[in-house]
């Protein structure tokens, strides 16, 4: 069984195509990294290390990753172009399944396809369970085989209320 960690980047900078004509490059709001350390830290205290974290490679994505590596302590995060926003949740399939044999691994990502993906591994179907997944939020699911049971579901809020001062 491998315990599947889904986390969604956590608050980004808005939308600016002046900015950001390429919305891949858009970063994390400094609100959000500071908000995001803090959760990362209380994450730590109830998910003390994973094997695997692959993430998208959108600049907010993958900064989330490198706090999760620098506040939780999980390893360096690992490039995968399933995560990217645009792509189908089905895509995202193979990369983890690929990874079965580990014990745990974390996936890094964006809205909604996150969420599509935890319903698609959770009921077979992408949209047939509605979740709300807040920028900074934690799914746990664990996996085996085709089948796929929610453990937990924490919003940044709860992750932060766990974080040691």
């Amino acid at each position: 069984m491998t315990a599947l960690y889904v986390v969604r980047h956590a608050i980004a900078e808005d939308r600016d195509d002046e900015r950001w004509p390429d919305d891949a490059q858009r970063p994390l709001a400094p609100d959000g990294e500071t908000s995001f350390r803090r959760a990362a830290r209380g994450l730590r205290a109830i998910v003390p290390n994973v094997d695997v974290v692959l993430s998208s490679p959108y600049v907010r994505a993958w900064r989330t990753a490198e706090i999760l590596r620098e506040e939780a302590r999980w390893p360096k995060p690992e490039a995968c172009e399933q995560l990217e926003a645009e792509r189908s949740p089905a895509e995202a399939l193979a990369p983890i399944r690929a990874l079965s044999e580990r014990d745990s691994v974390a996936v890094v990502g964006h809205e909604p396809h996150l969420s599509e993906l935890v319903s698609l591994l959770l009921a077979g179907d992408a949209v047939a369970v509605a979740l709300d997944l807040k920028k900074g939020a934690v799914i746990r699911l664990d996996l085996a085989g085709d089948a796929a049971v929610l453990r937990w579901f924490a919003t940044p809020k709860t992750l932060r209320l766990l974080s040691p001062r």
